[in-house]
């Protein structure tokens, strides 16, 4: 009998926390209100972006999110800061016009660690080219990719090691991360420009760029200027 009682209080603790994701009781106008203020208070709430199955469980079963995210948006054109899909989910961002006085106000240029132009580069080869290993990297630039820059990447936490390649020694290939997708703005890698196209027009190929048949050089050298990332 005790065990029962026990459970019985279990549930009931459950239940006080239950979630009314309908809200039948309400006119659907302001359903849908609550809905946006739902979606909008997590979002705010949250460090990371919140993805779609974090959301949906906050909603009426049928609820549209991309809806509701579109008229959160809507109602945030005239502010500051927008609601974005960034790394696979939706948080708040501020808008670019007013990175200066957010720079002002910090004291700093608000920018996080900085890439050199020779890291920018090796970034933008990896994250169009994944997985690739340093030796392609190398190759594609006509000289050596230092170990220490890959360490710089990987310590910004804009790149982490991928499968191992077929190749002789099974190197080690690098890929991109959720990091990189969160400082760059970017949903999902699908929203990089385009490569595949410009393969299928023979206007890009990896195999000419790792054989130097597109000159391609390091600008700055190691130690060329800073390049803030977005």
């Amino acid at each position: 009998m005790a065990g029962t009682t026990r459970a019985g209080r279990g549930r009931g603790r459950q239940e006080d926390v239950l979630l009314d994701r309908e809200l039948d009781h309400l006119p659907p106008e302001a359903r849908w209100r609550e809905w946006m203020n739902r979606v909008e208070a997590i979002v705010f709430a949250a460090a990371e972006p919140v993805g779609r199955e974090t959301l949906a469980g906050v909603v009426g079963r049928h609820c549209s999110i991309d809806l509701l995210i579109d008229d959160i948006r809507e109602e945030l054109r005239g502010r500051p800061y927008d609601l974005v899909a960034v790394a696979g989910g939706w948080k708040h961002l501020t808008r670019p016009a007013y990175a200066d006085a957010i720079r002002a106000a910090s004291g700093g240029d608000g920018r996080g660690a900085e890439l050199t132009q020779s890291e920018a580069l090796v970034l933008m080869v990896i994250a169009c080219f994944q997985p690739i290993t340093r030796a392609e990297l190398s190759s594609f630039f006509g000289r050596e990719i230092s170990r220490d820059l890959i360490g710089a990447l990987r310590g910004a936490g804009l790149i982490a090691s991928g499968p191992r390649a077929p190749q002789p020694g099974a190197p080690y290939t690098y890929v991109t991360t959720k990091e990189f997708l969160l400082a760059f703005g970017l949903d999902t890698l699908r929203d990089l420009p385009d490569f595949e196209a410009l393969e299928e027009a023979g206007l890009l190929s990896k195999e000419k760029l790792l054989a130097g048949d597109i000159p391609v050089a390091l600008a700055g050298g190691e130690d060329g200027e800073r390049s803030g990332r977005a």
